[in-house]
């Protein structure tokens, strides 16, 4: 499953929910999209060499940008930005979880429910 990066937020800041949530996963998937917004969060250098040991140590597998989730991502903010302002690291963390046939987690469903093809697991924090 991809786990969309407010998902992963609820996770480092403690919430036991997120936290019960990803250990009942058999594999968890992030787009590079998804990391790059974590290290964004990250205060120094410190903090990112845990999140670094933190994805290492849990077999989190990072899934890069290619052409395909491009494309793909291109034609979502086409045909969405102007009626629901879908955003550029929202459209790739879609197509990325479109492109690989995955079901995405995520708690702002709204951000992305106008993807009809995009598989949504609703987090409740």
């Amino acid at each position: 499953m991809l786990v969309d990066t407010d998902v992963m937020i609820w996770h480092l800041r403690g919430h036991q929910g997120a936290r019960r949530f990803l250990q009942k996963l058999p594999r968890i998937l992030l787009s590079a999209v998804t990391y790059m917004e974590l290290v964004q969060g990250m205060r120094n250098r410190r903090e990112l060499m845990v999140l670094r040991r933190g994805i290492k140590s849990h077999g989190i597998v990072m899934l890069p940008i290619d052409e395909r989730i491009c494309d793909r991502a291109v034609l979502y903010v086409e045909e969405h930005f102007h009626s629901h302002a879908l955003r550029l690291a929202d459209a790739l963390i879609a197509a990325t979880a479109v492109e690989h046939g995955l079901p995405l987690a995520t708690a702002n469903v709204k951000h992305y429910r106008v993807i009809p093809e995009l598989d949504l697991v609703r987090f409740s924090p």
